[in-house]
């Protein structure tokens, strides 16, 4: 049987269904115009109901996902991230969890790699198709707002599932430093310092107590890595993490494993 008949089968076998239901409870019988309507309110229900079960489980594959961490600075934002492979024979080189979308925005996710690099295209795409429009780099929270309405319209369409990452957007643009989170539910927020991922609740609290007003990029960093170590698997090295920053110069850029040792080692 092909997948369209037994699609097909499946509904013609579901509205039978409803409609013996209806004739238990409803006499005089209603009439076939009645009958539709409420079969398309069942039907409307019962997808909901699955879209909002299939976000919890994009949320839960989500925490299940390598931590990431970002943090705003007074002069800059830092993002970092978990980036601990499971083999030896894996090129860390070609592993990697950020990507620049214009020259002052980049992304860091927790959940799946996969998903992520779509989301990575299509922002693209929308900014620099705002680039051609006007002819300058898109804001951050437009960024953000594009991001967050596809996802959002994958909780809600038919024949597909919400997006299983979750992501931080580290940018600078004329509102200053700025640091977003976006869930697969398209709920977007502005954050001082967040954390997603596995062990996001501890990475959490350990920023609420670390975190000040006034902090500057450089000890921003060094915050990063003191958070990351807290709830790292084994050693933390340059090779199996990733930093990014950007700067008050409004460029984003991730550091070179030679840059991350060398924080590591001030914050030892």
């Amino acid at each position: 049987m092909q997948i369209g008949e037994l699609a097909y089968n499946r509904s013609f076998i579901s509205h039978v269904c409803c409609l013996n239901l209806f004739s238990l409870f409803f006499s005089p019988p209603l009439s076939p115009l009645s009958q539709q309507y409420l079969v398309m309110i069942l039907v409307s229900m019962l997808q909901n109901t699955r879209n909002l079960r299939n976000s919890e489980y994009a949320l839960n594959r989500v925490q299940q996902g390598k931590m990431a961490l970002g943090i705003k600075a007074t002069n800059g934002v830092v993002i970092a991230t978990d980036k601990k492979v499971q083999s030896v024979l894996v090129d860390n080189e070609e592993y990697q969890k950020m990507q620049s979308i214009t020259p002052t925005t980049g992304f860091v996710y927790a959940g799946m790699g996969p998903d992520f690099r779509v989301l990575v295209r299509n922002a693209r795409k929308a900014a620099q198709k705002y680039f051609l429009t006007y002819r300058e780099i898109q804001p951050v929270n437009q960024v953000v707002r594009e991001s967050a309405l596809l996802m959002q319209e994958y909780t809600q369409s038919g024949g597909v599932r919400p997006f299983g990452v979750s992501c931080l957007v580290a940018g600078f643009d004329d509102e200053g430093p700025q640091l977003f989170q976006v869930d697969p539910s398209g709920a977007a927020f502005g954050w001082k310092a967040t954390a997603i991922g596995k062990n996001y609740i501890n990475a959490k609290n350990f920023l609420e107590r670390r975190y000040t007003d006034d902090m500057e990029l450089d000890d921003a960093v060094h915050i990063a890595l003191l958070t990351l170590r807290e709830s790292f698997e084994g050693e933390m090295t340059e090779h199996n993490i990733e930093v990014g920053i950007v700067g008050a110069d409004r460029a984003f850029r991730i550091l070179t494993p030679s840059e991350v040792r060398d924080y590591l080692d001030e914050a030892n």
